[in-house]
């Protein structure tokens, strides 16, 4: 079982991204996932739930456990082994408190900061 992460592929920071992370996924545990295709998956309750799927980066554990945000991002970083020891980091005391409106302004400003795509990107 992988995690499942949902991002936004109609972003271009998001998709560049996804393809770091993806390059740096050499035990291929990260499932993606374009949030704009997640109604065709059995995580469409992850939307039903109301959850602002677009605002913010969603994780599906493979235990289960659903991450948002500066948790995804934390989660991955520590589940790739290059990054390990980033991900670590990021869990000592404030790291959250510090990083998560971080998170927040650049999830808020990257359509105006890169554009966006027409269509999402899926390769």
């Amino acid at each position: 079982m992988k995690h499942k992460v949902f991002f936004d592929a109609e972003c271009p920071l998001c998709y560049n991204v996804k393809k770091i992370i993806k390059a740096l996924d050499w035990t291929n545990q990260i499932q993606w996932i374009p949030v704009q295709y997640i109604e065709r998956t059995e995580y469409s309750y992850l939307k039903k739930e109301g959850r602002d799927l677009y605002d913010q980066i969603h994780m599906v554990t493979k235990k289960g456990e659903v991450l948002a945000g500066f948790e995804t991002v934390r989660r991955l970083l520590t589940v790739l082994p290059l990054t390990f020891p980033i991900g670590v980091l990021l869990h000592l005391p404030l790291m959250k408190k510090a990083f998560s409106p971080l998170y927040k302004w650049v999830s808020t400003n990257r359509y105006d900061w890169f554009g966006r795509y027409d269509s999402p990107r899926t390769t």
